[in-house]
């Protein structure tokens, strides 16, 4: 079936109660005991409840393009009443009162269960498959984001919107997202993933780029658990004495801590100790891995330079987030500091019931989770989720095809892995100067 074809029948045919399996991942149970820990849950007879409002910030993650009043009642999120709907400013309101620590403590619950148990079922020989990296998001241009968050700035100026900086700990074969933190853009990504490190679990690997090829993150990680290992791409300034041939084209090497490093952690060794992995992809020039999987006749060479490439999962992930679930849009919504934070960690937990209802597809139909198609999906799923709001089940016809059932026709063809593209910048940057906005005095 053609895309356009499977997307009319998706919007023609869905059954309201089929969201439930996107529901159920988060039990009620989990939203009554974070809002009763939080202090946020309701305890007087509201219209749109607090358990109600983390679905609505769900919503927004997913519905872009729906304005957030509109929302409570596109998604029949009000509870029974005079009137259909609520006033916008009681919508903003109930965001306010809960807050952002309620949905930063949901993600939590859920990532640690999907992340590490994904990463463990798609294991790489014996080793949960993870990947850290970060990136940055466009945040609404008001006084407080951007004295909060801020930007980067050049002779030209300020950027045009406040960014905040994310980190993430992804299970790289699902996209699920085991961990994630974020801050204002003046934060490192080496600072903000200090977190991440500590829910990295034993018998695991985590790939990352050279920006992480730091003493002070890869030595305690390998150091500090069981079997945890660290796998990244060496930069053209690294530095090592050939300690030991492996073979062809891999040394055991030995790098040098910085002093600076020694200072910032008294527990750093002089120097440690990796494997160093010569490779090239033709059309580029040649490059060097280094890992802590010392061991060539448990980690083959071969295997492990097509293991790293794997690292791009984690950019296809934010691609996944920034382009497709946010739409392209200029910035997330929220004007407050409190609103942008309960609004990332709504898209970072809506991004995960999204994907781990495609994890779940993909083992139904034997397939790698990351042939199923993410725009398909989150279509399928808002397509779904509106249905619920507005058909009854006796409107509908008896024989329908569940959401699970209509997956397998958006199933995505084979990657063809042989194609190999550098990296290029699209857009160029404006020439003209950057303006502010102003405001007219009263």
């Amino acid at each position: 079936m053609h895309l356009d074809k499977a997307l009319k029948t998706v919007s023609a045919f869905v059954e309201p109660s089929q969201f439930e399996s996107i529901r159920q991942h988060i039990p009620p149970a989990w939203v009554a005991q974070v809002l009763e820990a939080t202090g946020t849950a309701t305890v007087r007879k509201r219209r749109l409840p607090a358990e109600q409002v983390v679905w609505l910030v769900i919503g927004m993650a997913m519905f872009r393009r729906w304005p957030i009043h509109d929302l409570v009642g596109k998604l029949d999120l009000v509870l029974p009443g005079p009137r259909a709907t609520v006033a916008p400013s009681a919508v903003a309101e109930a965001r306010a009162r809960v807050g952002a620590e309620p949905l930063e403590q949901i993600f939590e619950m859920g990532a640690k269960k999907w992340g590490h148990e994904s990463a463990r079922k798609h294991a790489w020989r014996n080793l949960a498959l993870y990947g850290v990296d970060g990136s940055t998001l466009r945040v609404a241009d008001s006084p407080e984001n951007r004295a909060h968050f801020g930007g980067p700035s050049g002779e030209r100026g300020d950027s045009g919107y406040p960014l905040v900086r994310v980190t993430t700990l992804m299970a790289l074969r699902s996209h699920i997202l085991a961990a994630a933190d974020f801050g204002p853009y003046n934060d490192s990504e080496i600072a903000l993933s200090a977190f991440l490190w500590r829910e990295v679990p034993d018998d695991s690997l985590v790939l990352v780029d050279r920006g992480f090829l730091a003493a002070g993150i890869l030595v305690p990680l390998a150091n500090e658990g069981r079997n945890r290992h660290w796998l990244t791409r060496a930069k053209s300034t690294t530095k090592w004495r050939v300690v030991k041939r492996l073979g062809r084209n891999e040394d055991l090497v030995e790098l040098t801590v910085s002093a600076q490093a020694r200072s910032q952690d008294p527990s750093l060794p002089a120097t440690y100790v990796a494997r160093a992995i010569r490779y090239q992809v033709k059309g580029f020039k040649p490059g060097t891995i280094l890992t802590s999987m010392l061991d060539g006749e448990q980690f083959p060479a071969s295997e492990i330079v097509e293991l790293y490439h794997e690292r791009w999962e984690l950019e296809l992930g934010y691609d996944e987030i920034k382009t497709e679930m946010l739409d392209r849009l200029e910035s997330i919504r929220s004007r407050t500091v409190a609103g942008v934070e309960q609004e990332l960690w709504g898209i970072l937990l809506a991004f995960n019931l999204i994907r781990l209802e495609m994890e779940r597809t993909a083992d139904d139909l034997g397939l790698e989770p990351t042939r199923i198609s993410f725009v398909s999906a989150l279509r399928i799923v808002c397509d779904t989720w509106s249905w619920c709001a507005l058909a009854s089940p006796g409107a509908l016809p008896t024989r329908l095809k569940t959401m699970r059932d209509l997956f397998p026709r958006l199933v995505l063809p084979d990657r063809r892995r042989s194609r190999r593209y550098p990296r290029a910048v699209k857009i160029k940057m404006s020439n003209y100067p950057r303006k502010r906005p102003t405001h007219a005095r009263s």
